[in-house]
């Protein structure tokens, strides 16, 4: 069994899987009579058709117990998924880059200061939300329309991988 080693988490890095939602480091303009900095479009909704929606949710999020054996990656085909936490918390990310199916050996692992969020794009792997506190927050931007948007896959127990928070 692999061990993922967590990466900080930065634009360059994850730009194969989607985009990082951060302030640190991004373009900005004035606005509001020179208020207000705008950090504009940080990420891109993505969806497959005209007739889908983008949507804004809050998932309420537990953690879950570390060492965590990976066992599977879920993607979603017909759109992109945005998390921005809301608590300020770091999380971790685990994410395969595009394919049919991914593949263990490419998966990687990175984690968020708790002040970026993340945009994976369409059809991108990913685990399921992994906060770090016992409890935690997120607002999740994506997609809602017709069709099966959430493929899963499960690794043989081979090509399990084992993730250690530090």
């Amino acid at each position: 069994m692999r061990t993922l080693q967590i990466e900080p988490l930065t634009k360059e890095a994850f730009a194969p899987f989607g985009d990082v939602i951060e302030t640190d480091g991004s373009a900005h303009f004035m606005i509001n009579s020179g208020s207000t900095r705008r950090y504009h479009q940080l990420a891109t909704v993505q969806t497959a058709a005209p007739e889908d929606n983008a949507i804004i949710s809050i998932f309420s999020a537990q953690a879950l117990d570390m060492p965590l054996t990976v066992r599977m990656l879920e993607r979603h085909p017909l759109g992109s998924q945005a998390f921005i936490p809301l608590l300020g918390n770091p999380f971790l990310i685990v994410v395969a880059p595009l394919g049919d199916a991914p593949q263990s050996e490419l998966v990687r692992a990175f984690r968020s200061n708790g002040r970026q969020g993340v945009n994976y794009h369409r059809g991108v792997w990913h685990h399921p939300v992994l906060t770090i506190e016992k409890r935690d927050d997120f607002l999740v931007v994506d997609r809602s329309g017709s069709g099966n948007n959430c493929d899963e896959h499960f690794f043989n127990e081979d090509e399990h991988l084992l993730l250690t928070h530090q």
